[in-house]
């Protein structure tokens, strides 16, 4: 009887988790421009490494979530 709010409930985590995924890239690809600029902003590109990081930490819980480790 709970099986559509689950599906639903991993539906929405997958939804995030292409989110994340790209905020990070369009992050990777900010931090990308700022450095090939000639003198870039050190605590911009420091604030945005960090918050790049910070996605890739939330990607890797979700994904950890939606896939199970499966000993076999």
């Amino acid at each position: 009887m709970n099986a559509p709010n689950e599906m639903n409930f991993e539906d929405l985590m997958r939804f995030r988790l292409e989110v994340l995924r790209r905020e990070h890239r369009d992050l990777d690809e900010a931090i990308r421009a700022l450095e090939m600029d000639g003198r870039p902003d050190q605590l911009i590109l420091r604030r945005l490494k960090k918050q790049k990081l910070s996605l890739k930490d939330q990607i890797v819980k979700l994904e950890d979530r939606l896939i199970p480790d499966i000993i076999a």
